[in-house]
C-alpha cells in the first residue's frame, strides 16, 4: 500500500525546466523585446531571422488589428441600429399582410353586388336569351370570383387590398348596368314580337267595315244637305256645293 501511494505521489508531481533560449524567442516573436540566445546559433543558422524576428512581433499586428476593429464599433452599431429598425418595420408589414382587414370592411359590399350579378344573370333565359349568352355572363362573374379569391390569397399590404376590392366592385357593377340594359332590350323585343304575332293573327271582316263606312258617310251626307237646304244653295240642275 505504501508503494502504490508512493507511485501515485510521484504520478502526480510536475516538474518545470526553464529553458531561458526558447523563452527569449517566444517574448522576441510576440513582443519584440529581448534578444535571441545563443546569438552564435542564429548568426550562422539562422541570420535572416534574427534580423527580422523583432521587427515582424505579433503585438504590431494585435496592435493595429485592435485599432482598426475599434474604428468599426460605429459602423457596427450604426448597421445594428438600422437591422433592428428594418426588422420591426418588417414585422409590422407581415403582419398586415397576413391579417385581411380590407375584406372584412368592402367584403359585404362586394358579395352583395355579385348575388345582384348572379341574378340578373339567371334572368337571361327567362326574358327570352340564348344560352350561350347566359354562359358567355357566366364567364364574367367566375372572372370576378376568381379576382376576389386571388386577391384575398396575395401577399400585399391592406391599403393595396382595398383599391383591388374597390376596383372589383366598380368592375362588377358596370358589367350589371350592361346586363340591366341587355334584359330590357330582350324584355321589349319580346313584347313587340308578341304584340305584332297578336295583329297579324287578328281576323278582318271587310264587310263589316264597308257597312260602319257606308253608315258614316250616309250620315256626312244627310248633314251637308240639311245645311244645304237652309241656306238655299240649291242650284238649278240640283247639284250639292260642299265646301271643304
Amino acid at each position: 500500500m505504501l508503494l502504490v501511494a508512493t507511485i501515485a505521489a510521484n504520478a502526480q508531481y510536475v516538474t518545470y525546466n526553464h529553458d531561458s533560449p526558447k523563452m527569449n524567442q517566444i517574448t522576441v516573436e510576440e513582443t519584440g523585446a529581448g534578444a535571441l540566445k545563443p546569438e552564435l546559433y542564429y548568426t550562422l543558422l539562422h541570420n535572416k531571422y534574427k534580423k527580422t524576428a523583432a521587427v515582424k512581433n505579433k503585438l504590431t499586428f494585435r496592435t493595429a488589428a485592435g485599432v482598426a476593429s475599434y474604428q468599426q464599433v460605429n459602423e457596427a452599431e450604426a448597421i445594428d441600429s438600422a437591422l433592428t429598425s428594418r426588422a420591426k418595420i418588417e414585422a409590422l408589414n407581415v403582419a398586415d399582410r397576413q391579417v385581411d382587414l380590407a375584406w372584412l370592411a368592402e367584403k359585404d359590399k362586394v358579395e352583395s353586388q355579385m348575388r345582384q350579378f348572379q341574378k340578373n344573370i339567371d334572368r337571361i333565359m327567362m326574358t327570352g336569351g340564348s344560352p350561350k349568352e347566359k354562359e358567355r355572363w357566366n364567364d364574367y362573374y367566375r372572372i370576378y370570383q376568381c379576382a376576389i379569391k386571388a386577391t384575398r390569397d396575395a401577399y400585399m399590404p391592406n391599403a393595396q387590398r382595398k383599391k383591388e376590392y374597390l376596383q372589383i366592385y366598380a368592375d362588377v357593377s358596370r358589367q350589371n348596368d350592361v346586363l340591366v340594359k341587355y334584359l330590357v332590350q330582350l324584355s321589349n323585343r319580346n313584347a313587340t314580337k308578341n304584340l305584332l304575332s297578336a295583329t297579324e293573327n287578328r281576323p278582318i271582316d271587310k264587310r263589316s267595315i264597308i257597312s260602319n263606312a257606308m253608315s258614316r258617310w250616309n250620315e256626312s251626307r244627310s248633314a251637308v244637305r240639311g245645311s244645304q237646304n237652309d241656306d238655299g244653295n240649291e242650284d238649278g240642275n240640283e247639284n250639292e256645293s260642299v265646301n271643304r
